[in-house]
Protein backbone atom coordinates (compact mmCIF):
# COMPACT_ATOMS: atom_id res chain seq x y z
CA UNK A 1 0.00 0.00 0.00
CA UNK A 2 1.33 3.13 -0.96
CA UNK A 3 0.31 6.43 1.27
CA UNK A 4 -0.03 9.82 -0.70
CA UNK A 5 0.82 12.62 1.29
CA UNK A 6 -2.06 15.80 0.79
CA UNK A 7 -0.79 18.67 -0.81
CA UNK A 8 -1.51 21.93 -1.53
CA UNK A 9 -1.44 23.33 -5.31
CA UNK A 10 1.10 26.78 -5.64
CA UNK A 11 -1.76 29.14 -4.98
CA UNK A 12 -3.29 27.36 -1.74
CA UNK A 13 0.89 26.90 0.16
CA UNK A 14 1.00 30.36 -0.82
CA UNK A 15 -1.91 31.86 0.67
CA UNK A 16 -0.82 29.10 3.51
CA UNK A 17 2.42 29.80 4.26
CA UNK A 18 1.61 33.72 4.01
CA UNK A 19 -1.36 33.60 6.90
CA UNK A 20 1.15 31.70 8.95
CA UNK A 21 4.16 33.53 8.68
CA UNK A 22 1.50 36.98 9.29
CA UNK A 23 0.10 34.74 12.21
CA UNK A 24 3.46 34.75 14.20
CA UNK A 25 4.95 37.99 12.79
CA UNK A 26 1.92 40.38 13.65
CA UNK A 27 1.76 39.43 17.38
CA UNK A 28 5.31 39.91 17.82
CA UNK A 29 5.15 43.42 16.41
CA UNK A 30 2.19 44.45 18.28
CA UNK A 31 3.34 43.35 21.50
CA UNK A 32 7.01 45.01 21.10
CA UNK A 33 5.08 48.56 20.42
CA UNK A 34 3.19 48.01 23.10
CA UNK A 35 5.73 47.03 25.90
CA UNK A 36 8.01 49.92 24.46
CA UNK A 37 5.16 52.76 24.93
CA UNK A 38 2.85 51.35 27.34
CA UNK A 39 3.95 48.67 29.75
CA UNK A 40 1.78 45.70 28.17
CA UNK A 41 1.82 43.13 26.39
CA UNK A 42 -1.01 43.09 23.75
CA UNK A 43 -2.97 40.14 25.56
CA UNK A 44 -2.95 42.92 28.25
CA UNK A 45 -4.21 45.24 26.20
CA UNK A 46 -7.05 42.92 24.62
CA UNK A 47 -8.14 42.23 28.03
CA UNK A 48 -8.38 46.00 29.23
CA UNK A 49 -10.32 46.49 26.02
CA UNK A 50 -12.76 44.20 26.29
CA UNK A 51 -13.17 45.18 29.88
CA UNK A 52 -13.64 48.58 28.94
CA UNK A 53 -16.65 48.02 26.77
CA UNK A 54 -18.20 46.07 28.69
CA UNK A 55 -21.40 46.93 30.72
CA UNK A 56 -20.16 48.39 34.07
CA UNK A 57 -17.26 47.68 32.84
CA UNK A 58 -16.84 44.28 34.47
CA UNK A 59 -16.98 40.82 33.41
CA UNK A 60 -17.25 37.17 34.38
CA UNK A 61 -13.62 35.42 34.16
CA UNK A 62 -15.51 32.95 32.43
CA UNK A 63 -16.79 35.47 29.78
CA UNK A 64 -13.84 37.42 29.34
CA UNK A 65 -11.82 33.78 28.84
CA UNK A 66 -14.25 33.50 25.71
CA UNK A 67 -14.19 37.02 24.51
CA UNK A 68 -10.39 37.00 24.30
CA UNK A 69 -10.00 33.48 22.89
CA UNK A 70 -7.82 33.06 26.19
CA UNK A 71 -8.06 29.56 28.63
CA UNK A 72 -9.18 30.74 32.13
CA UNK A 73 -5.65 29.28 33.25
CA UNK A 74 -3.61 31.96 31.00
CA UNK A 75 -6.21 34.61 31.83
CA UNK A 76 -6.11 34.20 35.48
CA UNK A 77 -2.63 35.17 35.36
CA UNK A 78 -2.80 37.97 33.11
CA UNK A 79 -5.22 39.04 36.02
CA UNK A 80 -3.22 38.31 38.57
CA UNK A 81 -0.02 40.58 36.86
CA UNK A 82 -3.21 43.62 36.37
CA UNK A 83 -4.44 43.70 39.58
CA UNK A 84 -0.95 44.19 41.02
CA UNK A 85 -0.70 47.32 38.96
CA UNK A 86 -4.18 47.86 39.90
CA UNK A 87 -5.76 48.30 36.20
CA UNK A 88 -8.47 45.81 37.24
CA UNK A 89 -9.73 44.30 40.43
CA UNK A 90 -11.62 40.43 40.95
CA UNK A 91 -14.08 40.22 43.15
CA UNK A 92 -16.80 37.02 43.91
CA UNK A 93 -19.56 37.60 41.83
CA UNK A 94 -23.24 38.79 43.86
CA UNK A 95 -25.37 36.43 42.26
CA UNK A 96 -22.65 32.97 42.14
CA UNK A 97 -20.16 33.54 45.23
CA UNK A 98 -18.26 30.80 43.13
CA UNK A 99 -17.31 32.99 40.14
CA UNK A 100 -15.07 35.91 40.36
CA UNK A 101 -16.04 38.93 38.00
CA UNK A 102 -13.04 41.01 36.71
CA UNK A 103 -14.08 44.85 36.65
CA UNK A 104 -11.33 48.01 34.89
CA UNK A 105 -10.32 50.30 37.46
CA UNK A 106 -9.85 54.27 37.01
CA UNK A 107 -6.35 53.21 36.35
CA UNK A 108 -6.72 50.80 34.20
CA UNK A 109 -9.01 52.54 31.58
CA UNK A 110 -6.59 56.11 31.58
CA UNK A 111 -3.21 53.13 30.95
CA UNK A 112 -5.65 51.65 27.66
CA UNK A 113 -6.88 55.14 27.22
CA UNK A 114 -2.69 56.64 27.06
CA UNK A 115 -1.85 52.86 25.02
CA UNK A 116 -4.58 53.08 22.17
CA UNK A 117 -3.27 56.16 20.08
CA UNK A 118 0.04 54.59 19.53
CA UNK A 119 -1.54 50.84 19.44
CA UNK A 120 -3.40 52.35 16.48
CA UNK A 121 -0.64 53.88 14.27
CA UNK A 122 0.97 50.92 14.79
CA UNK A 123 -1.54 48.39 13.12
CA UNK A 124 -2.47 50.83 10.35
CA UNK A 125 1.74 51.42 10.00
CA UNK A 126 1.52 47.85 9.80
CA UNK A 127 -1.62 45.92 8.12
CA UNK A 128 -4.50 48.87 7.20
CA UNK A 129 -1.61 51.42 5.74
CA UNK A 130 -0.37 48.39 3.30
CA UNK A 131 -3.95 47.65 2.03
CA UNK A 132 -6.22 48.87 -0.73
CA UNK A 133 -9.91 49.72 0.62
CA UNK A 134 -10.91 46.90 -1.74
CA UNK A 135 -8.06 44.48 -0.18
CA UNK A 136 -9.32 45.52 3.07
CA UNK A 137 -12.54 44.74 2.21
CA UNK A 138 -11.64 40.89 1.43
CA UNK A 139 -9.12 40.72 4.43
CA UNK A 140 -12.42 41.20 7.03
CA UNK A 141 -13.81 38.70 5.04
CA UNK A 142 -11.23 36.24 4.91
CA UNK A 143 -10.72 36.74 8.24
CA UNK A 144 -14.98 36.16 9.11
CA UNK A 145 -14.95 33.10 7.47
CA UNK A 146 -11.99 31.80 9.68
CA UNK A 147 -13.26 32.48 12.63
CA UNK A 148 -16.17 31.29 11.41
CA UNK A 149 -14.61 28.18 10.94
CA UNK A 150 -12.42 28.14 14.40
CA UNK A 151 -15.44 29.15 16.73
CA UNK A 152 -17.98 26.96 14.79
CA UNK A 153 -15.46 23.93 16.05
CA UNK A 154 -14.39 23.55 12.36
CA UNK A 155 -10.74 23.01 13.77
CA UNK A 156 -10.61 19.61 12.57
CA UNK A 157 -9.96 18.41 8.57
CA UNK A 158 -12.18 17.81 6.32
CA UNK A 159 -15.03 14.66 6.89
CA UNK A 160 -14.63 14.57 10.24
CA UNK A 161 -11.20 12.69 10.44
CA UNK A 162 -8.28 13.74 12.61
Amino acid sequence: MVFRAPRMNAQESAAWVGLVTVSQLLPAALDAQLQRDSRMTHFEFSVLTVLRFAPEQTLRMTALAAETASTLPRLSHVCSRLEKRGLVERFAAAEDRRATDVRLTADGRRDLIRATPRHIETARQLVVDALTPAQLDALAEITAAIQGRLEGGGGGSAAGRP
